[in-house]
C-alpha cells in the first residue's frame, strides 16, 4: 500500500481495528481515516455510501462487527445476523461504488462447518452444517466473503477476505455477558482471586480445542495481505497451534495468580468440539505470528488491570 494513500479502517476503536491502526502508523501510513459508530452508523446504507464517496479512500479495511461469545450469540441471533450483514454489505457496496482500489474484509473461523475436517482448509466453507450457537454471525460473515468474491468476478474489484481464528489482545471485551472465552476467563479468575474463592466453575466440559491469535499479529498479517495477496475467496489467518479450554484456563490461572481449583459445568454449551485452521497459504506468503500465547495473555491481563474500572461500567 502507498504510505501516503488514504486508508479507511472501519471499526478502528475495537480490539482488531485499533491493532490495525497501530500497525499502519508504525509502518508509516499517514492518511488513516476513521469514524466512530456515533459519527457513522454502518448499518445505514445511504450514509455509508455517501461517506465513502466523499472520502474516496484508496483502501478499506473492514474490521467493524458486532461480536460476542457463545452466550451473547445464543440470546441475540437476529441482532448478530442483521447488524453484521448490513454493515458488511454497506461497506463493500459503498467501496465498490466509490472505486476503492483494494478492500480487506475480516471474518471469523466460525464460518466453517461444526464438524469440518481438521485442520480446516479454506475449501471447507459451506461443506456442512454450522455450529448452532454462532450460526447467525457465521452466516453474515459468509455473505461478506461472497460479496467480495462476486464483486471481483462481476466488477473487477480487488476485494479480499481473511478469516482469523479466535482473537484476543489489548482492548478486548471483558464483559461477562458478551465476551469471548479468553477474556471472560481472565476476568472471572481475577475476580475469584480477589474474593479468595477456592473453586472457579467455568462453562462447558473444558475439552473443546481452540486456536488463539493476538490481535497485533493479525494486524501485521492484514498489512501483508493488502500488499501481497489478491485472490478470490478467503484466506485463513491463525497461529497453527491448538489447546483445550482447560489448558487455556490453566495458563490464565498462572498469569493471573489464581490458585484455586478449576471446575467445568458440562450442563453449559461447549460450541464446536475442535477448530484448528490450515494456515499453509498465509505461511507461504512469509507471515508467522510473533507473540506467544502466554506472552499475549500477560499483556491482555495487564491491559485489563489498567482499564478494569472502565470495563466494569
Amino acid at each position: 500500500m502507498d504510505l501516503a494513500a488514504k486508508i479507511y479502517v472501519a471499526g478502528h476503536r475495537g480490539m482488531v481495528g485499533s491493532a490495525i491502526v497501530r500497525a499502519m502508523r508504525a509502518a508509516g501510513h499517514t492518511a488513516i481515516v476513521t469514524r466512530t459508530s456515533a459519527e457513522l452508523d454502518l448499518r445505514d446504507g445511504t450514509a455509508t455510501r455517501a461517506f465513502l464517496a466523499a472520502e474516496a479512500p484508496a483502501y478499506v479495511i473492514m474490521a467493524a462487527a458486532r461480536v460476542g461469545g457463545i452466550k451473547y450469540n445464543s440470546i441475540a441471533p437476529y441482532d448478530f445476523l442483521y447488524d453484521n450483514l448490513m454493515m458488511s454489505a454497506n461497506v463493500i457496496e459503498g467501496a465498490r461504488l466509490a472505486g476503492v482500489r483494494k478492500l480487506l474484509f475480516l471474518g471469523s473461523s466460525c464460518i466453517y462447518p461444526k464438524l469440518a475436517p481438521q485442520p480446516i482448509r479454506e475449501d471447507s466453507l459451506l461443506s456442512g452444517p454450522l455450529e448452532t450457537t454462532n450460526e447467525a454471525y457465521a452466516v453474515a460473515k459468509i455473505a461478506g466473503i461472497k460479496l467480495c468474491t462476486h464483486a471481483r468476478a462481476q466488477y473487477g474489484c480487488d476485494f479480499i477476505s481473511a478469516m482469523p481464528c479466535n482473537l484476543y489482545g489489548l482492548g478486548d471485551n471483558f464483559s461477562l455477558e458478551h465476551s469471548h472465552v479468553l477474556p471472560a476467563i481472565i476476568r472471572k479468575m481475577h475476580e475469584a482471586k480477589l474474593r479468595g474463592d477456592p473453586v472457579l466453575r467455568l462453562w462447558g466440559t473444558g475439552t473443546p480445542l481452540r486456536e488463539f491469535l493476538h490481535a497485533d499479529d493479525l494486524a501485521e498479517a492484514c498489512l501483508l495481505l493488502m500488499d501481497r495477496y489478491t485472490e478470490p475467496g478467503h484466506i485463513n489467518v491463525g497461529s497453527g497451534e491448538e489447546l483445550s479450554i482447560r489448558q487455556l484456563a490453566e495458563i490464565i490461572a498462572q498469569v493471573v495468580g489464581f490458585t484455586g481449583r478449576i471446575e467445568f459445568d458440562p450442563a453449559m454449551p461447549d460450541g464446536t468440539p475442535r477448530k484448528l485452521m490450515d494456515v499453509s497459504r498465509i505461511r507461504a506468503l512469509g507471515w508467522r505470528p510473533r507473540i506467544s500465547l502466554t506472552e499475549g495473555i500477560r499483556g491482555a491481563y495487564a491491559w485489563y488491570l489498567a482499564n478494569s474500572a472502565e470495563v466494569r461500567k
